[in-house]
């Protein structure tokens, strides 16, 4: 059992818990492949779906735009915004939109936050903005086949 990893992150070998070594935020903007796994490297692409599903938004980090949105809605979270995270495609941020299933790249001259859960948290931000306007592919659907 020398080595094994506990609960609190512990090493039972030596007792001295080690911190988990602080991912670069812009990995995938230095690495556009950003093929990290073995199994990333034999397909030749990069998996984006790897996040921590279990990982709650912080909602003290909400954008005023969210704020207002969830106001204007009567919700008090974000629900289905949940496990929508900043991700990257060829190396540009982007966000996956599911109802089109495609990446939606973020406009070049915008500045990433330096951290993960701030760029969740503009990704949210950015992917509710663009359903919601009439340059969503979906618009044009709704536009021509709404009953009322």
């Amino acid at each position: 059992m020398s080595g094994v990893r506990t609960m609190a992150g512990k090493s039972s070998k030596n007792g001295k818990g080690g911190k988990k070594p602080k991912s670069d935020v812009d990995k995938f903007l230095k690495d556009a492949a950003g093929l990290d796994t073995a199994r990333e490297k034999q397909i030749g692409q990069h998996i984006g779906y790897r996040y921590d599903v279990n990982l709650l938004p912080d909602y003290a980090r909400l954008t005023p735009y969210l704020k207002d949105y969830m106001e204007f809605m009567g919700w008090d979270d974000l629900n289905w915004l949940e496990d929508v995270h900043m991700g990257y495609e060829a190396g540009k941020p982007a966000i996956f939109d599911r109802n089109i299933n495609g990446w939606v790249r973020i406009p070049k001259e915008m500045k990433l936050p330096d951290n993960q859960q701030d760029r969740d948290m503009l990704a949210r931000e950015l992917l509710v903005r663009f359903q919601t306007s009439p340059n969503h592919p979906l618009s044009e659907l709704n536009q021509a086949y709404r009953k009322f």
